[in-house]
């Protein structure tokens, strides 16, 4: 992309609030799950999404707002696409519990497993771009490696659901959220894991009655936030005991049980989520406040997501299949 060439060398600057809208996207028939910039600079007018309508399409999102590739090899809801590290495959994973590595070019499977529960969380581990976890419907959380087709090793932990996986960095360790909260404890609501001896490391993150649909993390701070559906967004240490801080709370969205995303702007300044009314919500990272609000859809805003190199754009997707982005 044209529009992308002049950031490709230089630091990425302050992150602004977009306030116009450029492209609304909207060919899902079904509400989009999940979106995700391609993680390769130069290849990061790319745009994943993967929807209830049982496809994974492919944007472009920066240059002209089309569509490029729609990748049908689903029979199910797509609850999970990432992009591997390289950005030429797709790792997709749904409700009819399969898991596909797709080649981006071709829309060939270079790896097809079915599964024995319904996905809905997939992340691929940070250093090893080989190896990714796999979670849904099921007390079982398991690491795979594409080169074999395998599974490595297997996470199990007393609870019904993986919400999201979230890697720490150097991804020696990593969390789940999960739907384990009950009237009179909390615990093993966001579990941290030993990646390597599949140990738990701790239960007791997490203390208030919530479960927490998405966690994500700082990028350049040892911080991370749990979405939580008390609406407010908690923020913990990435290093261990992973205390919670107490001081600060961001509060103000609603999330009412939808999957709502959260994320930080790529300078960690800003903290952007969607929110069940519809609106994007934009927090100052260090003061918990609301900056901007944005009336973004009709629909619940299941994830607000900023460009990788481009200062202020941001991609925002729908409960009614809509994506939209904003400069």
């Amino acid at each position: 992309s044209e529009l992308i060439k002049p950031y490709l060398g230089s630091k990425y600057t302050l992150t602004e609030v977009p306030k116009s809208l450029i492209f609304p996207m909207s060919k899902h028939s079904g509400p989009v799950n999940e979106i995700q910039w391609c993680p390769v600079r130069e290849q990061s007018h790319m745009l994943l999404s993967a929807s209830m309508d049982k496809t994974v399409k492919v944007w472009d999102a920066v240059d002209t707002g089309c569509c490029l590739k729609t990748y049908s090899c689903h029979s199910c809801a797509v609850r999970a696409a990432r992009w591997s590290s390289c950005g030429r495959r797709i790792l997709s994973g749904g409700f009819d519990s399969m898991l596909h590595l797709t080649d981006v070019e071709t829309g060939k499977q270079i790896f097809s497993s079915k599964n024995e529960f319904r996905i809905s969380a997939l992340k691929f581990h940070p250093t090893e771009s080989n190896i990714f976890i796999c979670g849904g419907f099921s007390p079982e959380v398991k690491a795979w490696d594409i080169r074999t087709s395998k599974m490595l090793r297997m996470y199990k932990a007393a609870v019904q659901q993986t919400l999201d996986i979230l890697f720490l960095p150097e991804g020696r360790e990593f969390l789940t959220s999960t739907d384990a909260v009950s009237r009179d404890s909390a615990d093993r609501t966001v579990i941290a894991w030993d990646f390597q001896s599949a140990a738990k490391i701790s239960n007791q993150i997490f203390h208030e009655r919530y479960t927490c649909p998405s966690l994500t993390l700082h990028p350049k701070e040892s911080m991370f936030v749990a979405q939580t559906n008390g609406n407010y967004m908690a923020l913990f240490s990435a290093q261990r005991p992973y205390r919670i801080n107490k001081k600060k709370r961001y509060e103000g969205h609603k999330v009412e049980g939808f999957a709502v995303g959260c994320e930080f702007s790529p300078d960690g300044t800003l903290l952007v989520t969607g929110s069940s009314d519809g609106k994007v919500f934009f927090y100052n990272y260090h003061t918990a406040r609301i900056i901007r609000t944005l009336s973004a859809h009709k629909e619940a805003c299941v994830s607000a997501i900023f460009h990788p190199v481009l200062p202020s754009l941001l991609a925002t997707c729908d409960w009614a299949g809509e994506i939209k982005i904003w400069q």
